[in-house]
């Protein structure tokens, strides 16, 4: 299950997003043909929300944000 501390980022909001944060941010890259990046999901889950509210974490996925990936 998705953290609710993650923030789905696409084309349109990466600057606003992530640019413009404030403090630390994490962007996890994914596809949803990827083993790996569906290996590490739960280890990006637990980051946000260990550390909500200092670590801004997004998921952009690859496959429908190619100008941005």
């Amino acid at each position: 299950m998705a953290s609710a501390n993650i923030i789905q980022v696409t084309d349109q909001n990466f600057a606003a997003e992530i640019e413009g944060a404030k403090g630390l941010a994490l962007v996890d890259f994914w596809a949803a043909w990827c083993g790996p990046c569906q290996a590490i999901a739960p280890a990006i889950d637990q980051l946000a929300e260990q550390f909500a509210g200092k670590l801004k974490v997004g998921k952009l996925d690859t496959d429908s944000n190619q100008n941005t990936a």
